[in-house]
């Protein structure tokens, strides 16, 4: 029998959307990314007491990464949004990131308006649609990426962008060197995990197989990792068409990792997928050695992926494609098309006809 993660031929065949080209692209799509925001005018608007970001699915990963990344480096904090509504401290020292992808989602619309209603700063990142319209109408900064590809795939297009423009702002130093070393050590790492790598030879092929006919939880740690769980899991949901669930830790300690006793006819069909960085805290160091050894006892599977490059943007992006890659090829291994979301489409559907 044929080794479908070993026949190029084969997953092209089945891959509608060309979910494998978009990940091979994802280097220089960060590049042309970060650029994005200099085609933009920024006034100065005064001091900012907050940065919200709203959006939905793949437009709102942006979000957390932004809100992570900008822990250490902002003054203000940033808030990610995933609702019609906003949240009540949203006010004219606001700025919020109006971000969707298709430009048509409808309760960052929504939110939109209730942000200019607030009289809040707002900036939109989109690939057209009506909120593309909107902005363009109403005179508010707006960066357009490129469209024809899905969300999940357009990560640097919905968070670089992001980055810059709080740069122009005068909020953050200047994040061009750190994207310049993640854009160099993205294409180490396809060389690495893409199609062509046998999957003896290949880390992403030999994870998916590892997790296939598994159910994947995907364990972060705060601060450092915990927005690439929450990928990790929404990749596999959308690309590979399973089940999959994500934890933060020290979180999951004081809750989740006491409820590995029962069903017992389940717990082997468990993975757990533990993600380390350097910069982790010393402790949630610790807590992962000690909660690995815990689990370990109980679940099929623990295995742990940990983020290689200097900067936080390279580690942070490394562990995200190496993810998405798994995600893809255990799409294959389970015989679905990663690209089209045919239930997400059915509740769109259903949803409008309401």
């Amino acid at each position: 029998m044929s080794n479908i993660l070993d026949d190029r031929a084969a997953m092209e065949r089945m891959d509608s959307m060309d979910a494998l080209g978009a990940l091979w692209g994802l280097p220089e799509q960060c590049a042309r990314a970060f650029a994005l925001a200099d085609q933009v005018a920024w006034p100065d608007t005064g001091p900012l007491t907050n940065v919200v970001v709203t959006g939905l699915g793949g437009s709102a990963i942006g979000g957390d990464l932004l809100r992570v990344w900008g822990a250490g480096r902002l003054a203000v904090p940033v808030a990610v949004n995933r609702d019609y509504r906003l949240p009540a401290f949203v006010a004219a020292d606001s700025l919020v990131f109006c971000v969707s992808y298709s430009g048509n989602t409808e309760e960052t619309v929504a939110a939109y308006r209730e942000a200019r209603e607030k009289g809040a700063r707002v900036a939109v990142l989109t690939s057209g649609g009506l909120l593309r319209d909107m902005a363009a109408a109403d005179g508010v900064p707006l960066i357009t990426v490129p469209g024809g590809i899905s969300p999940r795939s357009a990560t640097g297009y919905l968070f670089l962008p992001m980055v810059k423009a709080l740069f122009r702002l005068g909020l953050v130093e200047d994040p061009g060197p750190a994207v310049r070393e993640l854009v160099a050590h993205l294409e180490r790492v396809r060389e690495e995990i893409g199609p062509g790598v046998p999957e003896d030879r290949n880390p992403a092929k030999q994870l998916a197989r590892r997790l296939l006919g598994r159910l994947p939880v995907i364990w972060g740690a705060a601060g450092t990792t915990e927005v690439v769980a929450q990928r990790f899991k929404g990749q596999i949901n959308e690309n590979a068409k399973a089940p999959a669930y994500w934890n933060v830790l020290p979180e999951l300690d004081h809750n989740e990792v006491n409820g590995f006793a029962a069903p017992p006819e389940v717990l082997p069909l468990l993975a757990v997928v533990l993600l380390r960085d350097p910069g982790d805290h010393p402790r949630v160091a610790l807590r992962l050695d000690v909660t690995r050894r815990i689990v370990a006892e109980r679940v099929g599977l623990v295995t742990e992926m940990t983020a290689r490059g200097e900067g936080r943007l390279a580690r942070t992006y490394d562990l995200v494609y190496r993810g998405d890659y798994t995600s893809v090829y255990l799409a294959f291994l389970y015989g679905a098309d990663p690209g089209p979301v045919p239930v997400i489409e059915r509740l769109k559907k259903e949803l409008a006809a309401l």
